[in-house]
């Protein structure tokens, strides 16, 4: 595997992280994930500055879930 970590400095990060709590783990979990999720966005964003509101949502969604599925909300949002 291909790592930029010294192997010393990943023995202490995996020995922190097994001394961490549920709920310590938990939360970085939690901020790693909506930290990816808001770079996600800015760099869908960026290469869609066009896109505003429900066509930028619409938009996350079928990159994250595919196309048949933003297709399904796109029809049921014009038809409510």
């Amino acid at each position: 595997m291909l790592t930029d970590t010294h192997p010393d400095a990943e023995k202490v990060q995996i020995e922190l992280i097994r001394k961490a709590s549920i709920a310590e783990r938990l939360g970085k979990m939690r901020s790693l994930t909506a930290t990816m999720i808001n770079l996600s966005r800015q760099t869908i964003a960026k290469a869609n500055p066009e896109l505003v509101g429900q066509e930028f949502e619409l938009k996350c969604i079928e990159l994250y879930y595919g196309k048949e599925l933003a297709g399904q909300l796109r029809d049921y949002l014009s038809t409510g």
